[in-house]
């Protein structure tokens, strides 16, 4: 489980690519300082298994249907990616619930600067668009947000100084893809009340 309070900002290093699959090495000489082989680190959103690690870098392997969902499909050597390693249970919870599986994809569509932050605005996939509410939670790109408005085929965030300089979204530009993991919470509604219904149609 993660946060969505990203600890570095690290790059991918390599891209292998196999036939269903791709094998990713990405610097982050934070997150490796205890990565062992089986640890959990986000690489933007994306809850990775690290299978080899060293003072500075790790390699991870991701499955087809992985780089199917996520903007990982596309990643090459140099792109900046937001980095995260699984929460401890000593750790404080600044985020919210994020378990690094990415429902779907967006774009950026806007950004609007004010004096010190600034609004971005991404498309909405249809599917995702019932678990989506203002002043709710959302993960972009590995990043814990609150969603600022919200309509049928988009949603905004307000980005502050801190995540404009820390992470990936300070460098994304309009057209740019992004990953979406929406709050797992309002799915588990979802389903607790799809089963009330249908235990009340028997």
């Amino acid at each position: 489980m993660f946060t969505g309070i990203v600890e570095e900002l690290g790059r991918v290093a390599a891209v292998e690519h196999g036939a269903e699959s791709a094998r990713l090495t990405l610097h982050g000489p934070l997150v490796t300082e205890d990565a062992v082989h089986g640890a959990s680190i986000a690489v933007n959103g994306v809850c990775l298994t690290v299978v080899e690690a060293d003072a500075e870098e790790f390699t991870v392997d991701v499955m087809l249907e992985t780089l199917d969902r996520s903007s990982l499909g596309s990643a090459r050597p140099g792109d900046p990616v937001n980095l995260e390693r699984a929460m401890r249970a000593d750790g404080r919870f600044g985020g919210h619930v994020v378990q690094g599986h990415v429902d779907g994809t967006a774009t950026i569509v806007e950004r609007v600067p004010g004096e010190r932050w600034e609004v971005v605005r991404f498309t909405l996939p249809e599917s995702l668009t019932r678990y989506v509410v203002e002043k709710g939670s959302i993960t972009v790109d590995g990043v814990s947000l609150t969603v600022a408005s919200v309509d049928e085929k988009t949603f905004t965030v307000s980005l502050i100084p801190t995540t404009l300089e820390l992470t990936t979204l300070g460098h994304k530009r309009v057209g740019d893809t992004v990953n979406l993991e929406v709050d797992v919470l309002a799915k588990y509604v979802e389903r607790l009340l799809d089963s009330r219904e249908a235990g009340s149609d028997r």
